[in-house]
């Protein structure tokens, strides 16, 4: 389908200039969130939705994951396991007040795209002779996801007041923004898997999101670089 192949092209084109915006949030979404006081269930998981639409880093990752799941109940079990993953990781980062440095951890959400492309290429196993479990890659790529968005949260001075049933909308958010985004993956594969150019283009593919991977993790390295530089 080279009309999908051609919007995975600019999209991976778009991620070179501003990948250190992997968990961007709108100015006028952070003073909405930092002027947030008492119970805002509907606006919460709205911006949650939003930000896992928007999410680009979490959107490779999830096209990875479902390239090659041909049954509705393969892809039901692997997003699951990625929505426990992030699930846990968002609620108890914030709630806990757990900070990890966001350069790291989008590196590391870079690396789970990265993976996901060799996975799919079968490099594990071709070149290093062994297949990692891949339902316990994407749950543990899962709890690294969940941890970008709680560090994300967390730079936001939040309120207490109101504040646990808010994040608990935010990840419900999350979770209907990620059906809605995966719909129209699942919708766009499955032209393109009924056409002769998906054998001949799914490697190509692949190596794009390998790419894209690399360049998203180099460019939160440097930033991380750049930070200890500053210190």
């Amino acid at each position: 389908m080279k009309t999908f192949l051609r919007v995975l092209a600019v999209a991976a084109a778009l991620l070179c200039p501003s990948l250190a915006l992997a968990h961007g949030v709108t100015s006028a979404d952070q003073l909405f969130i930092e002027q947030s006081a008492g119970s805002q269930l509907i606006p919460f998981a709205y911006l949650g939705a939003k930000h896992m639409v928007t999410g680009y880093d979490h959107l490779l990752f999830l096209i990875g994951v479902i390239f090659f799941l041909f049954q509705m109940r393969e892809v039901a079990v692997y997003v699951t396991l990625f929505s426990i993953g992030h699930s846990t990781t968002l609620l108890f980062g914030v709630l806990s007040g757990t900070h990890v440095d966001p350069f790291l951890i989008d590196a590391i959400i870079g690396l789970s795209v990265v993976y996901k492309g060799l996975d799919n290429l079968g490099f594990f196993k071709k070149r290093l002779g062994f297949q990692p479990n891949t339902k316990g890659a994407v749950l543990i790529f899962g709890l690294f996801h969940g941890l970008g968005l709680a560090t994300k949260l967390q730079d936001f001075e939040l309120s207490s007041e109101g504040l646990v049933g808010n994040i608990v909308a935010f990840n419900v958010g999350v979770e209907l923004g990620q059906l809605l985004a995966l719909g129209v993956v699942l919708i766009g594969m499955g032209f393109w898997r009924r056409s002769d150019g998906f054998t001949r283009h799914a490697k190509r593919v692949n190596r794009m999101l390998v790419a894209a991977g690399l360049v998203l993790t180099a460019t939160q390295l440097m930033g991380f670089a750049g930070l200890l530089g500053d210190s």
